[in-house]
């Protein structure tokens, strides 16, 4: 397996990354989107009509960290695309990013935004944030798009307890820090920071959750 940098993730083969449909492509068939969907609550793995997506499935058929992670990537990237005449999938926008323009959009009120963000944020296991981020990122139709690369790496470095602080202080900046409070070193730090955490090790095992 390849680090997530040069993974081909099913959501980047549509799309630019900017909001338009790659040169000549189409949206992805609904018939894609349907199979993805059905894994929501199911164990990664275990959903034949979705194999044929994964980048992280291994010959061994170990359930990893990565496995999992891009799993829950595939049902909520599905979730948002769904009846979206536009790519959700945008390069770049992290989730604390994402929700805050649902905060501002006015679909909803400031206060109930907050809470489904401060419920994602403090959840303690992966079903947990799996769950919270499914509501929040039905809202986000038509509302926001969502960087999904940048999504899975959270969710695989979620299932480390000690990687989990780290994630909620990135998307409670993200969320509460406005683009023009932010400096250019501020977001060459907050990239750099990023990327210093991206996985490129290999998937070389099972693990057991």
């Amino acid at each position: 397996m390849t680090g997530t940098m040069t993974t081909r993730f099913y959501w980047l083969q549509h799309t630019d990354g900017e909001g338009a449909w790659q040169s000549g492509g189409e949206r992805p068939p609904g018939e894609d989107l349907a199979a993805l969907r059905r894994g929501i609550g199911r164990r990664a793995g275990t959903v034949p009509q979705m194999w044929r997506y994964y980048a992280k499935l291994n010959a061994a058929g170990h359930v990893t960290a990565q496995l999992r992670a891009e799993h829950l990537a595939l049902t909520l990237f599905a979730v948002h695309q769904q009846s979206q005449p536009q790519p959700v999938y945008r390069d770049g926008v992290g989730f604390g990013v994402a929700v805050r323009a649902l905060r501002a959009s006015g679909k909803f009120s400031e206060e109930a935004v907050d809470r489904r963000f401060a419920a994602a944020a403090t959840a303690t296991s992966l079903s947990e944030v799996a769950a919270h981020l499914r509501g929040l990122i039905t809202q986000l139709r038509g509302v926001s798009g969502l960087d999904y690369t940048r999504l899975f790496r959270d969710l695989l470095d979620w299932q480390d307890p000690e990687a989990r602080a780290g994630i909620r202080r990135r998307w409670g900046s993200q969320y509460f820090v406005s683009p023009a409070a932010e400096s250019p070193a501020d977001q060459n730090t907050a990239d750099q920071n990023t990327a210093d955490q991206s996985p490129a090790t290999p998937d070389t095992g099972p693990t057991t959750r």
